[in-house]
């Protein structure tokens, strides 16, 4: 609806050609003011986004993935070590490659897979079984695989024959088993936060077609409206009220102004 919106006036709009890396944008969630912004309207997120200083689609995918009840555990550490990268430590070397973009921290299914791979010598099928009764909380067969990822079978070298120690390889299998519970696939995270990411670029640069596209998408909710009517206020936007000659059903941009939409009057 924003899209169309915006079109109206511009042609040749495309959100799919609007910069990745705009600085306005990452300023705006860094401050919390994501009213509006896909995935990052709670307390808890707006938190997260302030203290975590976003610069990159890399972090957004972050956030999304972490501000679960898993991954949860790690956001202090994650935001620490984003800031200061010096403190960034791993349990084995063999992490590094795997942990790096996270800052240490495990925040993806596909990175328990890859230790899996890399520490303990699985096939692409077993990581995924692993991975697999991890999140259905399956602990006989997590019990069983300890063993495996620590000393190995018939087909993968496990993580002692690969140089790490037994205490520091029961400590790897616990973290992925407490976090990969409630773990995204980093494909999954990163489809949300280019949306986020999206209604974020037009809160910034087309902030009243955005407004005005998400006050229609909650018309049902006089409680909704009106969050996000003192939120245009507090942005500088003027909405007018609703008139019969100048009204559509939803909101409308009315010269830098957002039109009252008729169906958000209540029983008409």
């Amino acid at each position: 609806d924003a899209v169309k919106m915006i079109k109206k006036n511009n042609p040749d709009f495309n959100l799919d050609d609007i910069d990745i890396n705009d600085k306005e944008t990452f300023d705006m969630l860094s401050s919390g003011r994501t009213d509006g912004v896909f995935q990052y309207e709670s307390a808890g997120m707006r938190s997260v986004l302030s203290r975590l200083k976003p610069s990159s689609l890399e972090d957004l995918i972050a956030v999304i993935s972490l501000y679960r009840p898993g991954p949860a555990d790690s956001i202090d550490t994650y935001i620490h070590n984003r800031h200061n990268p010096g403190d960034t430590q791993y349990k084995s070397d063999l992490l590094k490659d795997i942990l790096d973009v996270t800052y240490g921290c495990m925040v993806y299914q596909e990175q328990v897979m890859e230790i899996c791979r890399k520490l303990a010598g699985y096939s692409y099928g077993r990581a995924d079984l692993v991975r697999r009764a991890m999140s259905k909380k399956k602990l006989d067969v997590m019990e069983k695989e300890r063993q495996i990822f620590i000393y190995g079978a018939e087909g993968c070298s496990g993580a002692v024959n690969n140089g790490v120690s037994v205490e520091a390889a029961n400590e790897i299998f616990d973290e992925m088993s407490n976090f990969a519970k409630y773990a995204f696939n980093k494909s999954h995270a990163a489809a949300y936060a280019y949306v986020s990411y999206q209604t974020a670029w037009l809160k910034c640069h087309y902030p009243c077609e955005l407004m005005a596209a998400t006050l229609t998408s909650v018309l049902d909710s006089s409680t909704k409206v009106s969050g996000y009517i003192e939120e245009c206020s507090r942005i500088g936007i003027k909405v007018l009220s609703p008139n019969i000659n100048h009204s559509y059903e939803g909101f409308t941009v009315n010269n830098n102004s957002i039109r009252f939409g008729l169906l958000a009057i209540k029983n008409l």
